[in-house]
């Protein structure tokens, strides 16, 4: 029994039409059905107050999401609504916040609490793939096929307390044809329709014209999901409802049988309705009558003497040989899946994948890569990792220590180790390996191979980004470990550490994973030499084997910005990271392999930059080097690179960026964000504010209200939340920041603040201020990579002298202004020597700008479409035709 909706709105319009009621609606589900009922009840007027949908996976989030996020329409994304029994508050409050009138759920795999349910004015409605009562729970369309039923269609219902038996509002139904599956049938019917009559049923209760029938019981069938021990095939059964068994259990879980000892799934099954062809018998346990393969597939008889026909992938195909090729013959994705699963099952389970397949094609190579599997000589060799266990901030961290070449954690060849110090106490958090010129030369060569005969190389750039997508969930998932090694091995305050050093560095690989199967060249008109025709085009091509040598101020963040490029791109690395800070770029390196990085593909060699980095810099088979590091071993490495093979470099190098405050700028802003130029983690920051120049009027008082700021500052335990200001890196950076006060002081700058070694273990240092710093000065020329200001003071309204002394350095990393006048500010912007120049604020980057230096503050970019181009080449390819 079925009770359609009203009559007067049967025939839906996807047009725009405006009734006089409309409601505002939370949608609480997932995938393109729930997007398309989002997106028509848009159209046709009602409110979407909220979206409820589930979290993102690899990177990527759900299609409902991605519409509603595009309108602007609040999306929440919760992994669940409950736990153990009780409705999680922060949810429920984020729920009732957007004042919803009704909840829609078009397909919700989630538990909704009876609380939200009951919450709206007008309650819930839910869609439902049968024509309830029967078929209730789960798999509701696989069950309408397994059942034999000659009717399928859908139910919208009102949601009460039990499971799929609230009233009925509406229900639409369709015929169901002899050799319809269920992508079939739901592509035909459940699909299209079931939007219409979503949009129909939500009009309905705002004309206060929805009915509540209630469901009976006579009729009622429950049927759970079906798991694949429960899905095999009885063969004493007629032919018909052999069919309905095989359409019915579909791909997943596939109904199966025993056939000469092995599992078999079939699917994608019909009725034969001709004449039986020739073929071999088959012995099927089970089954009285033997099988027939034939040159069509797998014929089946039934215990009525009726036959179902199993067709084979590639039945246009009459001999299969060497050179065939499963795509150019007609195979396409749906046949991918089902030769994975017959490989599986007929080989004892061997595990392959769906990209084994589109990287070898053809009959002959595939053999190869299926019987190297068989044989072993795919798989990955275990993952050993011999930690470093600590009990920290309120969790067990654990670190790895060793080298990281080719896939494995090993120790240096020679044995070597170093120690690596906690800043916070100067104590030993654990011994590291350090790398010799042996163990580089393997870790290059790993990443050659990984490069030119691994996986890597042929992989498609669509599963290389689903990998970085991977690896950034991975990350995330781990992000307060991540920070709480950042803390212990670079003096990070926690809670930064977790926002930037590990956010960012999330942030990073998402937006390039986004970026892999999007690199492309161009097609270019040149002259054609007549009578024939040329095409010229370009390709964007990887380089090879990379190597990337990053500083100690963010470990995971620099790792994060070149590597993640590099990567995208389609290289192979080494990565040397800082001395004193090897560790998260060791935790880093086993996230990869559990992410599925193939072997090879990263590299990481802890240790010196006299050795490792040295040995990076002139080895032949390395093609680029990125550099994040001082200007003077800029220089030396860029020297090595030219000599060794003429590598491509790219470097980011040291600075001393001017910050011009003018005394028209908003000034409470101008002492905020100057101070954030300055003392951002604890001014161990490139980009940090080396030099400000602050115009007369107003020079006093912004130097008297950073001194009431500084005090405010809380000084110590970065694992502590309300610390604001950590330790310096490492002793000796601690004793040349003092060593420049020293020197400062000598040469007659004011010392307004601070200059000192706090009073306490480890190696802090108190924010200090240093006035009246003429530019013939120490101070004023060179870089101190510390909590440091050093203020200049430039008389009123002098624009261009204070440009002259802004832009008299040989550095040129960043700069940045603060006016309220626009004029003043381009004007600046344009005179700046600098590859960034930030206008009333500081410190803002992002992964999608370019970042990099001029002058002796290097070349190359970072982050945005820019940094792909340092890891790639440009071929040229003409054809004539």
């Amino acid at each position: 029994m079925r009770w359609p909706g009203s009559q007067a709105l049967r025939h839906f319009s996807t047009g725009q039409v405006y009734f006089k009621n409309k409601l505002k609606l939370a949608l609480i589900g997932q995938s393109l059905f729930g997007k398309e009922v989002y997106s028509h009840l848009q159209k046709e007027g009602h409110r979407v107050v909220g979206v409820f949908t589930v979290p993102d996976k690899d990177g990527k989030a759900d299609p409902l999401a991605l519409a509603a996020e595009k309108d602007g329409t609040p999306v929440f994304k919760f992994p669940r609504w409950r736990v153990k029994g009780k409705t999680i508050k922060e949810v429920a409050e984020a729920y009732q916040s957007v004042g919803a009138e009704l909840n829609v759920l078009p397909f919700c795999t989630q538990f909704i609490p009876m609380d939200v349910i009951d919450s709206p004015k007008h309650g819930s409605i839910i869609y439902h793939p049968s024509l309830l009562p029967r078929h209730r729970g789960a798999s509701a369309i696989n069950w309408t096929l397994i059942s034999g039923d000659k009717q399928a269609g859908f139910s919208v219902f009102w949601a009460d307390d039990g499971l799929d038996t609230g009233p009925i509002l509406l229900q639409r139904a369709c015929d169901v044809k002899p050799n319809d599956t269920v992508d079939a049938l739901y592509n035909r019917f459940l699909f299209p329709e079931g939007i219409k009559a979503m949009v129909e049923a939500v009009q309905l209760i705002a004309d206060g014209k929805a009915p509540r029938v209630p469901q009976p019981e006579e009729g009622a069938t429950y049927e759970g999901i079906q798991r694949k021990e429960n899905a095999k095939i009885s063969w004493d059964q007629p032919a018909e409802v052999l069919h309905n068994w095989i359409r019915g259990h579909d791909k997943v879980p596939g109904a199966w049988a025993e056939i000469n000892g092995q599992m078999v799934t079939f699917y994608g099954s019909s009725l034969l309705t001709s004449s039986l062809p020739d073929g071999e018998p088959l012995d099927i346990r089970g089954s009285e009558k033997p099988g027939l393969v034939t040159k069509n597939g797998l014929v089946l008889f039934g215990n009525d003497g009726k036959a179902v026909i199993w067709a084979r992938i590639l039945s246009n195909v009459p001999v299969i040989e060497d050179s065939t090729d499963f795509f150019k013959s007609g195979a396409s994705s749906m046949d991918v899946v089902r030769l994975v699963e017959e490989i599986r099952q007929k080989c004892g389970g061997l595990q392959l994948q769906n990209e084994d397949v589109y990287m070898a094609t053809k009959f002959e190579d595939f053999i190869q890569k299926v019987v190297r599997k068989l044989r072993g000589e795919d798989e990955e060799v275990e993952l050993v990792v011999d930690y470093v266990s600590k009990e920290v901030n309120e969790m067990t961290v654990n670190m790895p220590y060793q080298c990281f070449i080719n896939g494995q954690f090993v120790d240096a060849e020679d044995g070597e180790t170093y120690d690596t110090v906690n800043p916070t106490d100067g104590s030993t958090i654990c011994r590291v390996s350090y790398a010799s010129l042996a163990d580089v030369d393997k870790a290059v060569a790993a990443a050659k191979d990984a490069f030119e005969n691994g996986e890597w190389g042929r992989m498609n750039a669509r599963e290389r980004g689903r990998l970085m997508y991977r690896l950034a969930d991975l990350m995330e998932e781990n992000q307060e470990e991540l920070a709480t090694i950042e803390a212990l091995d670079s003096g990070a305050v926690y809670t930064l550490a977790l926002k930037t050093h590990i956010g960012m560095s999330v942030q990073t690989f998402r937006y390039f994973a986004g970026w892999c199967d999007k690199i492309q060249g161009s097609t270019i008109p040149i002259n054609q030499a007549r009578p024939n025709h040329n095409l010229t085009f370009t390709k964007k091509e990887p380089l090879g084997a990379c190597a990337i040598i990053i500083p100690w101020n963010y470990p995971l963040m620099m790792l994060a910005w070149k590597s993640a490029a590099c990567l995208a791109a389609g290289n192979t690395l080494v990565l040397k990271p800082a001395q004193v800070t090897p560790l998260t770029a060791l935790k880093f390196a086993e996230l990869t392999v559990r992410a599925g990085f193939p072997k090879g593909v990263i590299n990481i060699v802890p240790g010196s930059g006299g050795v490792a980095g040295q040995r990076l810099s002139q080895h032949p088979d390395i093609r680029k080097l990125g550099f994040t590091g001082s200007t003077s071993v800029g220089k030396q490495i860029m020297s090595s690179c030219a000599v060794s093979n003429l590598k491509k470099v790219s470097l980011e190098l040291g600075g001393k960026s001017p910050l011009i405050i003018f005394n028209d700028c908003e000034l409470d802003k101008a002492v905020r964000m100057g101070m954030g130029a300055v003392f951002f983690n604890k001014g161990e920051n490139c980009i940090a504010a080396g030099r400000l120049f602050v115009e007369e009027s107003i020079h006093d008082e912004f130097v008297t209200r950073v001194v009431e700021e500084i005090k405010k500052m809380k000084i110590g335990d970065p694992l502590d939340r309300s610390t604001d200001h950590g330790p310096q890196n490492h002793k000796a950076h601690l004793e040349k920041l003092l060593q420049y006060c020293e020197t400062g002081v000598k040469e007659g700058a004011t010392l307004v603040y601070g200059g000192r070694q706090v009073q306490r273990s480890g190696f802090f240092m108190e924010p200090t201020v240093f006035t009246d710093v003429e530019d013939h000065m120490y101070l004023a020329k060179e870089e101190s990579f510390g909590p440091i200001m050093v203020i200049s003071k430039f008389p009123n309204g002098d624009i261009d002298g204070v440009l002259r002394r802004a832009n008299n350095t040989e550095y040129g990393l960043a700069s940045g202004v603060f006016t309220r006048d626009i004029n003043k500010a381009m004007y600046v912007s344009d005179k700046l020597e600098a590859g960034t120049v930030f206008i009333n604020t500081y410190n803002k980057t992002d992964v999608a700008a370019p970042f990099g230096g001029v002058k002796q503050s290097g070349f190359g970019k970072d982050l945005g479409e820019e940094a792909l181009n340092e890891y790639l080449k440009t071929k040229t390819v003409t054809l004539e035709y």
